[in-house]
């Protein structure tokens, strides 16, 4: 039985969307259904992980008004959600679809700052003793060290629960070093570790500590590895739609992987992640996926041994 899996989203944010008939810069557009909902990376992992049948538990910062509507959408979505009060107000994303193209325009912004002492509250209210699993993702809020969530995953360790990791830049390799299973996208590889292939850059990841490295690397496909070899997943075909949510679909998967056994098959997880991530693309929103895509495709993804 697979264990509960918690999602970390230490930036939760009102993701706002406008459908527009034609963006137009310095026009005026009607919008005649505007949609809102709770968002982040970490919820996007929360979303596909309970459409595929897993229980999750997202955590996060929220306040102000903001928050408010952030808590009152993730419990309307059936999300169980233990949220920690800050002072500052959440965040908002906007995005402006335009009808003419189908192009999205995103507006982020930075979030609210995050005192010591809230980040203090927010690790201590962990329940470790619930958790099979600890998957953080996304962006860091002002006033987060660099390396948080390494400092989660260690805190996890001290609870026998590994975490997987979303993350680029310096607190991928702080993360690694952590002994998490860590997820990236190959820019965010390059950025870590400068220019090297995506098995390299992989295989190094593992090398510095972490318990495995999956890594997606665009029409390529995806690459795994662990202290027990390489791999790389081919993608079964090519795939139009809403790229946005398609690397949180593969860390659902991933977490999922790891909440279900201490040592996963990272072939057979592979194939799964490949699958969803595809399967994802399909929907216009992050954090959803077309589950009978996903079934279709994942025994026919091919993947190989390095």
């Amino acid at each position: 039985m697979a264990g509960l899996i918690g999602t970390v989203t230490l930036n939760l944010a009102l993701d706002v969307t406008y459908g527009v008939d034609e963006l137009v810069v310095g026009g005026s557009h009607r919008v005649a259904a505007p949609r809102q909902r709770a968002g982040g990376k970490g919820v996007n992992v929360a979303r596909v992980a309970a459409t595929l049948g897993h229980q999750v538990l997202a955590l996060g910062f929220v306040g102000g008004l903001i928050g408010e509507l952030v808590a009152e959408e993730l419990f309307d979505a059936g999300l169980t959600a233990l949220l920690t009060p800050i002072r500052g107000e959440t965040r908002r994303t906007v995005a402006i679809v335009n009808g003419a193209d189908g192009d999205a325009t995103i507006f982020n912004e930075a979030g609210p700052e995050v005192s010591a002492d809230e980040w203090r509250a927010f690790q201590d209210r962990m329940p470790w003793a619930r958790l099979g699993v600890l998957a953080c993702s996304g962006s860091l809020p002002p006033g987060l060290p660099v390396d948080a969530y390494a400092e989660l995953a260690i805190r996890a360790r001290h609870h026998d629960v590994l975490s997987v990791i979303d993350v680029g830049g310096d607190a991928l390799v702080a993360a690694a070093k952590a002994g998490a299973v860590v997820r990236s996208n190959a820019a965010e590889l390059r950025e870590a570790l400068g220019d090297l292939g995506v098995e390299e850059g992989a295989r190094q990841l593992v090398t510095a500590g972490a318990t495995a490295a999956v890594i997606t690397d665009g029409a390529r496909g995806m690459v795994a590895a662990s202290n027990e070899g390489v791999w790389r997943a081919l993608p079964v075909e090519r795939v139009a739609g809403n790229p946005t949510g398609a690397g949180d679909a593969c860390t659902a998967v991933v977490a999922a992987a790891v909440a279900s056994a201490s040592e996963p098959d990272w072939p057979s997880v592979l194939k799964s992640a490949v699958a969803a991530s595809a399967a994802a693309v399909l929907t216009p929103v992050a954090g959803d996926i077309d589950i009978e895509a996903y079934r279709r495709w994942q025994p026919q993804v091919v993947v190989q041994s390095l």
